[in-house]
């Protein structure tokens, strides 16, 4: 008995029986296989299938005057069992009923793919404290306690790397495929997964702050309920119950038939109205998931489908956010770039700077090994001061070198001026009192950006870069983007301005800013539709935003809105085809040619059929026939949403 009750307590469970026993109690009804029993079999669909909703729209009416559909399927219900349509009410309740299963068979589905976070969130850490090592409950770490992680073990927060070689499978936060290797010093996400070898880890990121509880936080904050359409849908509900009852009491007046009235009842209920707008929106988040894209609500996805301009942040977002080399150039005769590369490799290979590491990460991939050196001195702002093999060298800014005596000759400073014209940053070598070379370093441009824009552009959406960085590097990333107006050396604030002001114009309120910082989240919040970057991105940039790219893959960015327009054109199709199917049958019904069992049958496949449409979603995939067959209707698109507010 236990187990039997324990089933029936699960929601979903209890209402898929009742529909299994409902659906064989109108067949047996159907077909007149009444047996034994002393009334219509079709009593227990009224009853399992029926009463839960008439209940429903009871207690809604009773305790907020809260008007929905339920209120007028159970007064179709009632009307049909008060003129002894039986089969009729019973078939009602039943085809309810399992809309209803399939609506959140939709829902569950459309979200399962992230609903996984959650059932990934390590239970334990492994914790070292006065060098013994215990097992505690993974919420209990502390931010800066020290943890030791076994291979095939989850990490249980967010850290840093301090002790040991591994390799991560972190595709849970950053779709990668193939397994991360990580050393002392990189950055560790909780939930992913030890491969390899023992490593400890030093807590940097602990409970709500952890990046997958803020994955996991968009997942529970993505709610179809609070679209303003959904809204809209709710208040029409309370028009069409009127409509319903003003129309099937006059029905009744003019033909005198009882029958009409109830199968306009019937007919009237506006569960594939409802059906629309939620059922398109989940299935649209849930493919936004699929493409490592999670959004934070519907209302977030209707925006983005009237999206008409896209501001970028650089660094991080349209960039990698990590400098590069991108030339290295000898000025001394006798010296090629290889051993000038070797030179400032020997130089940077203890520096803590990025430029410094950038440079030794440089020679490692052309597999340079430096020498070791035999004094390291670090200038900080100005660079690095070494002895090797008995010479003197250094590498770091102008001002390092005149401090130490030294001035760029005019061929020097001319190419330090065309690299500085490109954005990069230039760093002098010198040897023995002497300049020798020069490394220009740059954060290089993602390799999908220029495509993205480009997708945009052929979209009709237009694209700014908004920069705290100085002009020239904002100039020769927009450039090689393909972006052409740009706005540097700003302070968040002032990006806030531009964005607020941009909405300000007529025709160009429907701006998405595109960051990853802590800078970018204020104009991520004041951007129509903020999107940040989750897998470089901050955890407050994260928080603000209304969608996140889990895998910093800006190219998703024009497939995003190609899929919010058309969950928005679903909708409209929805919509339309629920209208238009009352209509009809509200017509054949007062005109007495359908009765109560065929209107159920056809006024409820409707809505079954309002679902199915938007199940399509979930296998909806971007490509450019896509886009042409939808380029037309952006227009369309936009037009609905107005409409609708």
């Amino acid at each position: 008995m236990s187990r039997v009750q324990a089933y029936l307590e699960d929601g979903e469970r209890r209402r898929i029986l009742f529909a299994v026993l409902g659906g064989i109690a109108l067949a047996c009804s159907f077909f007149t296989l009444q047996g034994p029993l002393p009334f219509d079999p079709a009593w227990v669909a009224v009853v399992l299938c029926g009463f839960p909703i008439i209940k429903g729209a009871a207690i809604g009416l009773a305790t907020e005057f809260d008007v929905k559909a339920d209120v007028l399927v159970a007064m179709a219900l009632l009307a049909a069992v008060a003129i002894g349509e039986i089969f009729a009410a019973g078939e009602v309740a039943f085809i309810m009923l399992l809309g209803s299963l399939l609506e959140e068979r939709t829902v569950r589905k459309a979200r399962e793919g992230i609903e996984k976070l959650v059932g990934m969130t390590p239970r334990t850490a492994r914790i070292l404290r006065g060098g013994t090592e215990t097992i505690i409950p993974a919420e209990a770490v502390q931010s800066g306690d020290l943890l030791r992680v076994l291979p095939g073990e989850s990490i249980p927060v967010d850290g840093i790397l301090i002790s040991g070689r591994t390799s991560v499978d972190q595709s849970l936060m950053t779709g990668e495929s193939l397994p991360v290797d990580k050393d002392a010093g990189d950055e560790l996400f909780g939930g992913t997964v030890n491969q390899l070898g023992a490593f400890d880890m030093q807590a940097t990121k602990v409970g709500e702050d952890g990046s997958l509880q803020r994955m996991i936080r968009l997942v529970a904050s993505a709610d179809a309920a609070k679209t303003p359409i959904v809204r809209i849908m709710d208040r029409w509900a309370s028009w069409i119950v009127a409509a319903a009852l003003l129309t099937a009491i006059a029905t009744w007046l003019y033909t005198g038939e009882a029958i009409r009235a109830v199968t306009i009842l019937v007919v009237f209920c506006p569960c594939a109205l409802v059906l629309a707008t939620p059922t398109a929106i989940m299935a649209g988040i849930g493919n936004a998931t699929r493409f490592g894209v999670l959004i934070s609500s519907g209302d977030a996805l209707e925006r983005l489908a009237r999206v008409t301009r896209v501001a970028f942040d650089k660094t991080g977002t349209l960039t990698r956010g990590v400098p590069e080399v991108v030339a290295l150039r000898s000025f001394t005769p006798g010296m090629r770039d290889d051993a000038l590369l070797a030179l400032a490799a020997a130089i940077e290979q203890r520096s803590e700077h990025p430029l410094g590491r950038a440079i030794a990460r440089h020679a490692e991939a052309r597999n340079i090994r430096p020498q070791a050196v035999d004094q390291s001195t670090s200038v900080p702002g100005r660079g690095v001061l070494v002895h090797v093999d008995g010479k003197t060298a250094l590498a770091g800014t102008l001002q390092f070198m005149r401090e130490q005596g030294m001035e760029p000759d005019g061929e020097i400073a001319g190419a330090v001026a065309r690299y500085a014209e490109s954005g990069g940053t230039v760093i002098y070598i010198a040897l023995e009192g002497c300049i020798v070379g020069i490394a220009a370093l740059a954060d290089s441009l993602r390799p999908e950006a220029r495509e993205s824009v480009r997708d945009l552009h052929e979209k009709g959406i237009e694209t700014l870069l908004l920069t705290g960085d100085n002009a020239q590097a904002a100039r020769h990333i927009a450039g090689a983007a393909g972006i052409g107006r740009v706005e540097a050396g700003l302070l968040p604030e002032d990006k806030v301005r531009i964005i607020t002001s941009e909405m300000r114009e007529a025709g160009s309120g429907r701006i998405c800013m595109v960051g990853d910082g802590i800078n970018d989240a204020p104009a991520l919040k004041a951007a129509y539709v903020g999107l940040a970057m989750g897998g470089v991105g901050s955890g407050i940039a994260v928080d603000a935003a209304d969608a996140v790219l889990v895998r910093d893959d800006i190219q998703k960015l024009p497939q995003l809105i190609m899929l919010a327009r058309k969950t928005a054109l679903t909708i409209k199709a929805n919509i339309a085809l629920s209208l238009i199917l009352n209509l009809v049958t509200v017509i054949l019904a007062a005109a007495g040619l359908m009765g109560p069992v065929v209107g159920a049958l056809a006024h409820n496949a409707g809505a079954l059929l309002i679902v199915l449409n938007s199940v399509r979603l979930l296998q909806w995939r971007y490509r450019q026939r896509d886009e042409d067959a939808l380029g037309v209707t952006v227009n369309t698109a936009a037009a609905l949403s107005a409409d609708a507010q």
